[in-house]
């Protein structure tokens, strides 16, 4: 999961960095309130794409005496702050280019190169939309797009498809924009199309931010994963009762798990330790996520709890 998304944000991090450089000379050429709001929606998801890398590259920190559970979270933190930037600053600046140039507009000069910059752009983007979506597919399974995304806890493959695909619709209001400028002959299109791009972009980062906030905060292994762990526990006939299961993904592939289990009354404290390394180990094996297991004996107070 973790080398698919670092392919991804690579293959975004070349496009938006080259379409970047594009639209911000066609728009020094042409006056385009349109493409100076596609090069700073390029040039936020470049910078972006470089804070998601470094997010991979702390996660893999190792666990320390600090930080005992290891820092996978750092690309969860870092995901919240793509959102906040791109809300911030793709969002705001655009809305007040395109505000400005509707109150006061400016003659689009050469528009043949904005056309032309726009479709090697969109070569560009679709390019890394494809990489995005192709990699996105090997993991949500059977799973709808927005279940999938959902129930993702990989938040910089999500977070690289949303920015590409309103990229990809940023273009198309930006074609629509200057075409409509210079058919109608009324210059405002052009700042209508940046404030349009201005809302696509917040909605976007909005959607984002609502998605890592889970994440950050601390959400449980897929509903799956859980009856997966309590079916493995249930076929004990040491075990009464599962209380409680809780789970917490310390990162994408990082689940703790955390059982609260009624053990017969019969069971010796060899017999429980041996039991409990058993059902740590089975776990594991079936599901690699998972790192940690700590098991709660109920009815065996005066062991205290058990772990592995």
């Amino acid at each position: 999961m973790a080398s698919g998304s670092k392919k991804v944000i690579i293959a975004a991090l070349i496009g938006n960095s080259l379409i970047a450089v594009t639209k911000f000379v066609a728009s020094s050429m042409t006056g385009s309130s349109a493409m100076f709001s596609e090069g700073v929606h390029s040039l936020v998801d470049t910078g972006n794409q470089a804070l998601l890398l470094y997010g991979l590259k702390a996660a893999k920190k190792p666990a320390s005496t600090a930080f005992p559970f290891g820092h996978g979270k750092e690309i969860y933190f870092w995901s919240f702050v793509v959102s906040i930037l791109i809300f911030a600053l793709g969002s705001g600046i655009s809305i007040y280019e395109g505000i400005h140039h509707i109150l006061h507009p400016e003659e689009i000069t050469n528009p043949l190169i904005n056309y032309i910059v726009l479709s090697l752009a969109m070569a560009f983007e679709g390019a890394a939309l494809c990489v995005a979506f192709k990699e996105f597919n090997k993991t949500r399974g059977n799973k709808t797009y927005l279940n999938a995304v959902k129930d993702g806890k990989d938040p910089s493959m999500f977070v690289v498809l949303f920015e590409d695909s309103a990229a990809m619709l940023g273009l198309f209001v930006a074609i629509i924009g200057i075409t409509l400028a210079q058919i109608t002959g009324d210059i405002w299109w052009d700042g209508v199309a940046s404030v349009a791009i201005g809302v696509i972009l917040g909605m976007t980062a909005v959607w984002l931010a609502i998605e890592t906030k889970g994440l950050l905060i601390g959400e449980a292994a897929s509903p799956e994963t859980v009856a997966s762990i309590r079916d493995m526990a249930e076929q004990k006939d040491e075990i009464n009762a599962i209380n409680e299961i809780l789970t917490l993904h310390m990162g994408p592939e990082y689940i703790l798990v955390n059982i609260s289990i009624n053990f017969r009354n019969d069971i010796t404290a060899d017999a429980l330790a041996t039991l409990i390394d058993a059902l740590a180990k089975e776990i594991k094996v079936k599901h690699p996520f998972v790192k940690r297991v700590f098991v709660e004996a109920e009815s065996l107070k005066e062991l205290g709890d058990h772990h592995d």
